[in-house]
């Protein structure tokens, strides 16, 4: 928890006054999004878009003002969290579900940082299986369509019963080939009907904070 509380307030670093910022979901951009609500009381001015009902819900407690889509023309930075980042700074996220709102709000941002710990930095993508988000409708059939191209699909369940996403969607939560192309694999999974999205970010992150093994503060640049 020390390693996530370090880089995620350092993230909080690079926010300025008057910005619209991408607040990410998870246990590490958890402790930057407590750092800007700090320093919001202490007189920062910036806007947020959440990537989750949860996080719209922590930004709430914390004062942090809200915006939307609707009423912006672009984020200036978007601070996430990563599941798997390897050394070309693609990442797998979605453990936390959040996947489709945390890709398009990371896409529509001028900076993307993430906060990582030193066990999310991998040498390659798939020890963490691979999070793809499908629509209810006929997710069985979208199912054999994610094994037919070489992955091993499980639904993410919640009690029993399917997990639920902020979207209303499910989950397939897949391991992937030993030898994958990352961006190859991200195309091939969008083109299957019934895939809203996956947890493949690729060519997208322009900063990863994370630490070394003296837990000195590392900063990673595409």
């Amino acid at each position: 928890m020390v390693d996530k509380k370090i880089v995620g307030e350092k993230a909080a670093e690079f926010v300025k006054d008057g910005m619209v910022v991408g607040l990410g979901t998870g246990s590490t951009v958890f402790y930057t999004i407590q750092k800007l609500g700090q320093l919001v009381k202490e007189g920062l001015s910036i806007k947020g878009i959440p990537t989750s009902v949860q996080t719209e819900e922590l930004a709430k407690e914390l004062g942090i003002p809200l915006t939307s889509f609707s009423e912006i023309e672009s984020i200036d930075i978007a601070i996430d969290g990563a599941d798997e980042v390897n050394s070309e700074l693609e990442l797998i996220k979605g453990g936390g579900g959040a996947l489709l709102r945390e890709k398009i709000i990371a896409r529509a941002a001028k900076i993307f940082i993430v906060v990582a710990d030193s066990s999310k930095r991998v040498e390659k993508l798939g020890a963490f299986r691979l999070p793809v988000e499908v629509i209810t409708f006929g997710y069985e059939m979208t199912e054999k369509h994610i094994r037919a191209i070489g992955l091993v699909p499980e639904i993410r369940l919640n009690g029993g019963t399917p997990f639920i996403t902020d979207n209303g969607n499910y989950i397939f939560d897949c391991q992937i080939p030993e030898h994958v192309q990352p961006e190859m694999l991200e195309r091939m999974l969008n083109m299957i009907p019934g895939v809203v999205e996956n947890g493949l970010f690729v060519g997208m992150t322009d900063l990863v904070i994370t630490l070394d093994q003296e837990k000195n503060v590392v900063m990673l640049r595409r």
